[in-house]
């Protein structure tokens, strides 16, 4: 259910959810070229729907805590096994291109730890805004 409009929302949290709702965006359609787009598509374009709902201002905390433990629990299943090797590999080869799976996996698993991170605060911040209104 929606918590409420919060239209005092700080101008920095309007930035900062905005931002994240365009990068997902583009997320999204860096995907299209991914060997699974079926899976990040639809999962970067959801982030994106939420960090502009919440950049507006809107909260729907039921689904943003569920979401936050989906995009977790998926996190889990590519958990990457070496991240220092990842990222020398990155940073040799000097472009986006994926040379191995590891890449790929240790790409997924940062992803998700970002939508996550990015729908967690946006139901703590929802929260917060609830109790206040609730108190007022």
């Amino acid at each position: 259910m929606a918590i409420g409009n919060f239209k005092n929302m700080k101008r920095g949290w309007k930035i900062f959810f905005g931002t994240w709702a365009g990068l997902f965006l583009l997320f999204a359609y860096w995907q299209l070229n991914d060997p699974d787009p079926e899976w990040w598509v639809p999962a970067y374009l959801l982030g994106a729907f939420i960090a502009a709902m919440a950049a507006s201002g809107r909260f729907y905390l039921k689904f943003l805590v569920i979401m936050t433990l989906v995009y977790l629990t998926a996190s889990l299943f590519f958990w990457p096994q070496e991240i220092g090797g990842w990222i020398s590999q990155e940073w040799e080869q000097k472009n986006l291109a994926m040379k191995t799976d590891a890449m790929e996996i240790n790409r997924e698993f940062f992803g998700l730890l970002i939508l996550s991170a990015v729908t967690g605060l946006a139901y703590w911040l929802g929260r917060i805004e609830s109790i206040k209104k609730q108190q007022a």
